[in-house]
């Protein structure tokens, strides 16, 4: 499982693919865990950490290059916001060219908060 998961974040460019160990126990260690194969490939993954109860984050969602713009990663997205529908708080962060995608899942920006974050990656 360990390589399908670093061919996915590898063709995404996430720096997390630097530290394998950490990424896989990560998104074990994950609220909830979404996937979606092409037969042996994994071509979509999708996590949320949440107190179980009132907020949910959605930290990682990934499909790789050849298979975006099919309608993956807005399943996986719609399978992981249904888990928590009816929570108070949906968070997550969006850059470069995700924003206009998370914005056709129902999210907007978030007021006049200001992302804030301590970031040991190198590619946002």
């Amino acid at each position: 499982m360990l390589d399908n998961v670093l061919a996915l974040y590898r063709a995404n460019e996430w720096s997390s693919a630097g530290k394998p160990e950490l990424l896989l126990k990560a998104l074990l260690a994950s609220h909830s865990l979404v996937t979606a194969w092409d037969g042996a490939t994994l071509v979509g993954l999708g996590n949320a950490i949440s107190d179980g109860h009132l907020v949910v984050y959605y930290p990682h969602l990934l499909v790789l290059p050849d298979y975006q713009r099919q309608g993956i990663g807005m399943r996986l997205m719609r399978m992981l916001m249904a888990h928590y529908a009816g929570f108070h708080q949906h968070v997550l962060l969006a850059d470069g060219r995700a924003p206009e995608f998370y914005r056709k899942c129902g999210f907007e920006r978030a007021g006049k908060t200001e992302p804030m974050w301590i970031y040991a990656g190198n590619d946002h």
